[in-house]
């Protein structure tokens, strides 16, 4: 293999010589995976060598070592550690090492690869040498050495791994002396002062024992707060940055700060000409309310359970109201035309922390929000009108009602005006801000006198231009919301039938594109599930036109000749799909009379759709809606549905469409009831491979525990068959156990998978409980009540999951009245656990009921216990 020409084809703009020359790259390593990373190790450090080649070199390297799949990840780091002798893992880190001071962009990558090894070998302790190697350079080399080392360290730093996190914690000496000493305002060249602000933006998390000591925190601000005087916007940018996240980590200890600096160099950052920086300092206050939005939650929660408050507050954004926010109000106004919608802008950034003003202080920001809208609402300069407005909505979350009310009913004749304003940016921004007042201020809304004109100027702001959709149908759908209401008819049934019209106009308009159909469907869909009881022979009708329109679609895959047609085939079928689904979930049982017209339609969309289409998630759902509202009646379609049903469940390319597939087996089961028991051992079958499966993700698995009891309480004592390996199954489950310090993301999915656990073993119950059975499962009650007392005495829990948890207490009990089991009842922990959940008086009614009828159940057990002794 030519190494400089397989990594020169890396590089190539054609993809399929680019893709020959990764996997001539993936083959040697798979085959000598040592020769491989010395001789790219070697071709990265080549001095003679062409800068993109050692680029190259660098980045199949670092790929070497990484993956965003968790399980290959583990895999590729593990051939590092099991596969390579020590004196060749030496050569490859001081290959790297070496590059570092010289190329740039071949150090950038020596970067890339000294991080991937030591997310490798700093948790195992090992690599003791690298960051007193990288301090040295920083404080001793070349400018090239001192800003790719400190690169090196920003690249470390960026990390989530826990272990590695802990790792660099415990060398946060060395970390700090690197970047400081690179970030002084003494470092004669920018681009090393640039890197190493950058990579105390990263460690600071990695700082916190020197955080807590005050002359080395005093020094820190220092350099942070000089580096935001820095000629160089670069090094103000990050500056900004860092001073961000010095805020959201370390908020008690910056009292001092702000009264002697923090608050100048902010206010006076926001106006700085270069973008970046101003977004930034303007991001310290968004950074500002959220940390004080949440100490306020956690003091008030603290304060309900009695707890003395935790967490200091200095109210900082209150304070700085008065200065903070008139300029932000100002900000608002830099908006361009050329904007695009997804453009992060200063006015945006402006918007953003304008919010949170709101949300944080409350009452305190209308006066100078109400002081600039009246002066500029009239303004000649549409700027100036726009900022008025969006300034308007942006504080509709967070003031009390009873004080935005009065406000609210007067601005609201004045918004709708504002839809018919001479600019669409103020236009859209008009349409934005009514929708913020539909979702936050709802109760504003007089029907008599708001709801006909706001709804008018809506639907023709909806169909006047594709800009304004997306605010417009924002509005429309948090009307149809707030107007709905049990009964014959609601609010919004006077409007129902002319609001269905004016949407399915906009979507067969031959001016609507793709962004403005799927906008008004969503809409549709809205309108459809709100629709009062009178309206539902509209919606019925309504059925019949949405079949047809997804009928058309599917000689359409037929005309696919790019990626882009594909595309707008996919949402545009997605988009009637989820009309359709709306539809038979609004109408129930009274979708019989389509049904067949609607399954067929649905078989025939399954047919057509090509693999890793979004389409058949969709599709499915409409079929499992269709099946809820059947019920028994759902079985003349199970011969024609079950391949479609199997070849989902089946299929471990396309976890999304499995997971779907999981789900609609229960509503299936559920629906059909007995009858659904010639399908269950195909089910099975597919569910226990799905378990086993390497490829599918472990988050998979709830789901599929879950739908073993959907089947278990559905067929009854006809489960018998599948009992042992379920049983099995469940026991090896509920032996997943995590360390306490894991990540919350984790701690979820552990309580998911308990869920699913419970909610199986609370349908195999059910299912035994008749016909003499309960013997089956006299068995695995051990195991049972060891997971139920591992999920009582465990402070990860979820309120579904102690439902469930009691749920079995209770049958259980039930199951075997003449005391059989009364011994496992006897423990303490037992009545404590349902005292506990009884007596929450978070937890809803739902919950409490089936903590009280356990508590009986147990009762009775104990009871029945004594008699038999």
């Amino acid at each position: 293999m030519d190494v400089n020409q397989v990594l020169e084809s890396t590089l190539s703009p054609d993809a399929t010589t680019r893709q020959n020359a990764e996997q001539q790259l993936s083959h040697a390593a798979e085959v000598d995976f040592a020769g491989y990373l010395t001789t790219l190790g070697r071709e990265l450090a080549n001095e003679q060598a062409q800068p993109h080649i050692r680029t190259a070199a660098g980045l199949a390297l670092k790929n070497a070592f990484s993956s965003r799949d968790a399980a290959r990840l583990r895999e590729v780091q593990g051939r590092w550690v099991q596969q390579i002798q020590p004196e060749i893992k030496k050569q490859v880190k001081d290959l790297a090492l070496q590059t570092l001071g010289s190329d740039p962009r071949a150090g950038q990558s020596a970067a890339q690869l000294i991080a991937s090894i030591a997310a490798i070998e700093l948790p195992r302790n090992q690599w003791p040498d690298l960051m007193p190697a990288l301090v040295q350079n920083v404080g001793q080399g070349n400018d090239i050495l001192k800003q790719n080392s400190l690169t090196a360290i920003g690249y470390i730093c960026d990390t989530e791994d826990l272990d590695l996190r802990e790792s660099l914690s415990n060398q946060s000496n060395a970390i700090l002396t690197a970047v400081v000493q690179g970030a002084r305002k003494e470092e004669p060249n920018n681009d090393v002062r640039y890197a190493a602000l950058s990579a105390l933006g990263d460690a600071t998390e990695f700082i916190r024992s020197n955080f807590e000591n005050e002359g080395e925190r005093n020094y820190i601000m220092q350099v942070i707060c000089e580096a935001t005087q820095a000629p160089d916007t670069r090094i103000q940018s990050s500056a900004f940055g860092c001073l961000n996240r010095v805020m959201g980590l370390y908020y008690d200890k910056m009292r001092f700060y702000m009264e002697k600096a923090l608050f100048g160099l902010t206010a006076m950052g926001m106006k700085n000409e270069e973008e970046d920086v101003a977004k930034l300092a303007i991001e310290f206050w968004c950074t500002v309310c959220e940390e004080e939005i949440s100490i306020e939650d956690d003091n008030a929660a603290a304060q309900a359970e009695g707890s003395v408050p935790m967490r200091q507050y200095f109210q900082f954004a209150r304070i700085s109201s008065r200065q903070i926010v008139p300029e932000l109000l100002n900000l608002l106004t830099k908006v361009d035309e050329d904007d695009a919608d997804d453009d992060y802008n200063v006015a945006r950034a402006a918007y953003q922390c304008l919010q949170l003003y709101a949300s944080c202080i409350g009452a305190d920001v209308i006066q100078p929000v109400l002081e600039f809208v009246e002066a500029n609402l009239r303004a000649e300069d549409w700027h100036n009108r726009d900022a008025a407005v969006a300034a308007f909505g942006a504080i509709m979350d967070g003031p009390p009602a009873e004080i935005l009310d009065p406000l609210v009913k007067q601005a609201l004749p004045v918004l709708i005006g504002m839809m018919d304003d001479s600019h669409l940016i103020v236009k859209d921004s008009a349409a934005y801000a009514l929708s913020r007042i539909c979702d936050f201020c709802n109760e504003s809304i007089e029907p008599e006198t708001h709801l006909a004109p706001l709804m008018n100027s809506l639907f023709n702001g909806l169909m006047s231009n594709p800009k304004m959709a997306a605010s417009c149908c924002l509005a429309l759908m948090n009307l149809a919301e707030r107007f709905t209401g049990e009964g014959p008819e609601n609010l919004m049934t006077k409007h129902f039938e002319s609001s269905v019209s004016s949407l399915l106009q906009v979507t067969e308009s031959s001016g609507a594109n793709s962004q403005l159909r799927t906008a008004a469907y969503e809409v549709l869909c809205a309108f459809i599930t709100n629709a009062a009881e009178s309206s539902l022979p509209i919606v019925g009708k309504l059925s019949t036109l949405i079949i047809q329109r997804f009928e058309q679609t599917i000689p359409m895959q037929q005309q696919v000749v790019s990626l882009e047609d594909r595309l707008m085939l996919e949402e545009l079928q997605i988009s009637l799909a989820s009309v359709l689904l709306a539809i038979v979930q609004r109408l129930e049982d009274k979708i019989a009379p389509q049904a067949d017209q609607v399954m067929q339609t649905c078989f025939e969309v399954l047919k057509t759709v090509p693999p890793k289409s979004g389409v058949p998630d969709t599709v499915f759902a409409v079929i499992s809606a269709v099946a809820t509202s059947l019920e028994r009646d759902f079985l003349k379609y199970m011969d024609m549905f079950a391949p479609f049903l199997y070849g989902a469940l089946g299929n471990q390319d396309e976890p999304g469409l499995c997971s779907v597939a999981i789900g609609v087996v229960s509503d299936v089961t559920r629906a059909l009831g007995e009858l659904v028991q010639p399908f269950c051992d195909t089910f099975m079958n597919y569910l226990l491979n799905n378990l086993r499966s390497q490829t599918l993700s472990n988050q998979l698995k709830p789901a599929i525990l879950e739908c073993f009891g959907d089947i278990a309480s559905t067929i009854g004592p006809q489960f018998e068959k599948y009992l042992q390996v379920v049983a099995q199954v469940l026991q090896q489950a509920a032996g997943v156990s995590v360390s306490q310090d894991v990540g919350l993301d984790l701690w979820d999915y552990i309580v998911s998978l308990r869920e699913g656990i419970a909610d199986a073993w609370g349908g195999i119950i059910l299912a035994f409980k008749v016909d003499s059975k309960a013997e089956l499962v006299k068995p695995y009650i051990e195991a049972i009540f060891q997971l139920v007392q591992a999920i009582a005495q465990d402070q990860h829990r979820s309120e579904g999951l102690l439902r469930a948890t009691l749920g079995i207490i209770g049958d259980l009990a039930e199951m075997f009245p003449g005391g059989e089991i009364s011994s496992y009842y006897q423990k303490q922990w037992v009545s404590e656990f349902i005292k506990e959940v009884r007596t929450n008086r978070e937890f809803s009614p739902r919950t409490t009921d089936t903590a009280r009828w356990a508590r009986e159940q147990v009762k009775k057990q104990l009871s029945a216990g004594t008699l038999m002794q």
